[in-house]
């Protein structure tokens, strides 16, 4: 009899890749056997900057980390779209992400789909483990220059 792969899925823009995604991925890995990284297309960002690199090459470079499984981009219409077919048994949320862990556990139940949702608590102190403090970092660096 084979053993079940607990799936664990991680979401993200992942625009300017840091310290802080590494800590967030590293604990998600954690919770399971697989991590999954579903990465927010352009149009669905909508809780900060547009971000500056292109969807699919945000998608290579988040594929590329070790701790990552598979890596794919989001829906363009529904958030919730592609848990149908990833079906994950955690979803990890990064200390700093914008969902409330309840209304998300209600959102899942409505939609049929059995996650447990984690707060990963986790992070990397510093500016540059923060996409804001990263870009704020170049903006003051810039302008010293």
């Amino acid at each position: 009899m084979s053993k079940k792969v607990k799936r664990v899925l991680a979401t993200g823009t992942f625009d300017l890749l840091h310290p802080g995604h590494l800590c967030y991925l590293t604990e998600a890995k954690k919770l399971g056997d697989e991590l999954i990284v579903l990465v927010a297309r352009d149009c669905m960002v909508k809780h900060k900057p547009a971000p500056i690199i292109p969807e699919e090459q945000r998608v290579e470079m988040v594929s590329a980390l070790k701790m990552v499984d598979r890596a794919i981009l989001g829906s363009d219409r529904d958030m919730f779209e592609p848990l149908f077919e990833i079906r994950p048994d955690v979803i990890a949320l990064g200390y700093d992400q914008h969902f409330d862990e309840v209304w998300l556990a209600g959102e899942l139940e409505k939609r049929g789909i059995n996650a447990e949702v984690v707060r990963i608590t986790s992070m990397r102190e510093g500016a540059e483990c923060s996409s804001r403090g990263v870009v704020q970092k170049v903006i003051e660096k810039r302008a010293k220059a």
